[in-house]
């Protein structure tokens, strides 16, 4: 009867979904796969910007929270008792020194290993849970761009950044701007920066920008040392068995739309790069065609691009294809990339990590 239960829960996730994820992993690998797609605890980062460990670890033992720290990067926790509600009600939270974060959503600022004083853009930023990693890992120090093009989800950006204290307004000199006053730059573009507006302190520039990655990229020619293309994508690894609006959209067709999305970007965010520079491409999802598939394209089109090793432990993998729909992978992409494996505790994701090398 627990077979015939979990093949009718199995049946509320899209049949071709489930076929597809069985021709890429096979089926032992289908079967460690299918029983996560459930509700993962709550995780969260502390938020080096505002508040020390000692101090946040206190207040939660104080609250009676019981909580796991990840081997892994150790500012993230795993919430071991009591609810994210309970979580939320604290006043560490409101105040910006904790951060609700899923831990793969952690994963791709670690790989693009940030140094202080870096120029950094992370083209597709909102809602800012990575934007503000990145603040974060550079000690607030350099130039930091986030941008994203779809208007609520920039202003539940600027919000964030602000409650996060990635973005704070100097009173003294300019007072708090409203709302409205951020939209009146050409083609509802804000831009917050220590050179010429706002100044935070003479090491840190952040400058928010709500544009097309094309648009936005093509003013800052070779310029940023590392970017982040967190891509829009069609989100497979995040559906929830029994939840209908996580998968509810999905349809082959949507792989094919957000491919040609993630392309624009890629090409985009390319010639932003600097030579040297890094490139750290991620998704949320399984679909061959928006990770190796992609990448491998992507290298068939750009000769100064190079896969990089990605060296972070602790993870359990899914493999890289060596072939999907006919199409060979790159045998770098194949070696290189990181899928991880889905668990009860983080979800599925892929990263790849690219440099632009110099060209003579």
């Amino acid at each position: 009867m627990g077979k015939n239960k979990n093949k009718k829960q199995l049946q509320g996730l899209p049949e071709k979904f489930l076929k597809r994820l069985t021709n890429m992993f096979g089926v032992s690998l289908f079967n460690q796969i299918k029983i996560t797609f459930i509700k993962r605890p709550t995780t969260f980062r502390i938020n080096t910007i505002k508040a020390n460990q000692t101090e946040v670890i206190e207040i939660l033992k104080q609250n009676g929270f019981k909580f796991e720290r990840i081997s892994w990067y150790k500012e993230a926790f795993i919430l071991k008792n009591k609810s994210k509600r309970d979580l939320t009600d604290l006043d560490i939270y409101k105040e910006g020194k904790i951060y609700i974060q899923s831990l793969a959503s952690m994963v791709p600022p670690l790989v693009l290993d940030l140094k202080s004083g870096e120029k950094v853009l992370d083209l597709t930023a909102a809602p800012g849970s990575k934007t503000s990693q990145i603040a974060a890992l550079m000690n607030k120090q350099g130039e930091l761009v986030a941008n994203d093009n779809n208007k609520i989800r920039f202003f539940k950006l600027k919000h964030n950044m602000e409650v996060l204290g990635v973005l704070c307004y100097p009173e003294k000199n300019f007072g708090k701007i409203e709302t409205e006053d951020l939209l009146k730059n050409k083609k509802d573009s804000l831009t917050v920066s220590t050179k010429n507006e706002f100044v935070q302190n003479n090491d840190w520039k952040f400058i928010l920008r709500m544009e097309h990655g094309a648009v936005l990229t093509r003013e800052y020619p070779e310029y940023f040392d590392k970017i982040l293309l967190d891509a829009p994508c069609s989100a497979e690894a995040r559906f929830i068995e029994g939840e209908p609006k996580t998968y509810g959209y999905w349809k082959e067709q949507k792989i094919k739309e957000m491919a040609y999305k993630q392309r624009q970007l890629l090409l985009s965010a390319w010639k932003a790069l600097k030579p040297g520079g890094i490139l750290v491409y991620s998704t949320c999802t399984f679909s061959p065609e928006e990770n190796e598939l992609q990448i491998t394209r992507f290298m068939d089109r750009i000769e100064d691009c190079e896969i990089m090793d990605i060296d972070l432990l602790d993870f359990k993998c899914l493999p890289i294809l060596k072939n999907w729909n006919e199409k060979e992978i790159n045998k770098e992409v194949i070696k290189k990339s990181l899928r991880i494996m889905p668990t009860k505790e983080i979800e599925g994701f892929f990263v790849v990590k690219m440099r632009k090398k110099f060209l003579e």
